[in-house]
């Protein structure tokens, strides 16, 4: 098995080379004249669409409380859910759970790094 030193020196370098290709894509876009017209005409859409959204959105300003609700009450949920899960395994109990067509799931842990 590769050293995790080396694998994490690997994807730097294979992030850099495709940071590069991206780059110069960017720049061949740039250079377009067809393209910027284009880009353009959709930031002008844009704009309208955002107008026509904003509209709608004040007929249902009493339905977009109720989401941001939601929305807390699952950030909130989600955490609960997983501070129990972790604390069962951790005690050597079996973890999983099912939804309400019988699908079973269990839990997935990922280990991320973070610059120090």
């Amino acid at each position: 098995m590769a050293d995790v030193q080396e694998i994490f020196t690997r994807i730097l370098e294979t992030k850099k080379k495709q940071k590069d290709i991206k780059s110069a894509y960017r720049d061949a876009l740039a250079s377009s004249e067809e393209y910027k017209t284009i880009i353009d005409k959709m930031t002008e859409l844009r704009a309208r669409k955002k107008q026509l959204e904003n509209s709608i959105k004040q007929d249902f300003s009493g339905e977009f409380q109720k989401l941001d609700d939601y929305k807390i009450d699952l950030e909130s949920d989600n955490t609960m859910l997983s501070d129990a899960a972790f604390t069962k395994l951790v005690k050597g109990e079996t973890v999983a759970v099912t939804d309400e067509y019988n699908n079973n799931y269990e839990p997935l842990f990922v280990v991320k790094f973070k610059k120090t």
